[in-house]
């Protein structure tokens, strides 16, 4: 890697795009993720820190799953993922969508995250900290409209079923 070699001299994207459908892109910054977690630079990833690994990533697979996917990915039962590997695993997270059970479940947990006291819903104190934290910088006004708008009864909470429906909606503008 000295010199200012190409860190992706070494990657068949052609390969990799054909087994997992991810674009050149996904692929490089999958590269980086990989680079990252193989901090013994041995260009493998150890089976026993995938689940650890992919939840760092952002990817929230159940012990289940992981067992499932060890076995289709590492056909060599080798214990070592390469980064062709690593790639598909994650093609598997980047390109599914969850179904609705899945969904609903890890919005759950979300949602205990903020009700702290176990109260079924979370004040609109506590969603303007998270707002602002997640869209900022918001100016006040901005923030208070976000919030009516949440807040369609105006009870000046959010239960769950109102937070799914806030989590769940997705913005087409973007």
């Amino acid at each position: 890697m000295a010199h200012g070699a190409d860190p992706y001299a070494d990657i068949d994207f052609d390969e990799i795009t054909e087994n997992t459908g991810l674009a050149p892109d996904e692929i490089k910054c999958l590269k980086v993720c990989f680079d990252l977690f193989d901090t013994k630079k041995v260009e493998f990833l150890s089976a026993d820190d995938l689940g650890e690994i992919m939840r760092a990533m952002g990817f929230r697979p159940t012990e289940e799953e992981l067992k499932e996917l060890l076995l289709e990915i590492d056909e060599d039962g080798s214990g070592e993922i390469e980064f062709g590997e690593f790639s598909q695993l994650c093609a598997t997270f980047l390109v599914e969508d969850p179904d609705m059970e899945t969904m609903k479940r890890e919005l759950k947990d979300a949602f205990r995250i903020y009700d702290k006291e176990g109260l079924g819903y979370i004040t609109t104190e506590t969603l303007r900290g998270l707002i602002g934290e997640l869209l900022a910088p918001l100016t006040e006004e901005e923030l208070e409209g976000i919030l009516e708008e949440l807040d369609e009864d105006g009870s000046g909470s959010m239960d769950f079923d109102e937070f799914c429906e806030m989590m769940m909606t997705k913005s087409d503008g973007d």
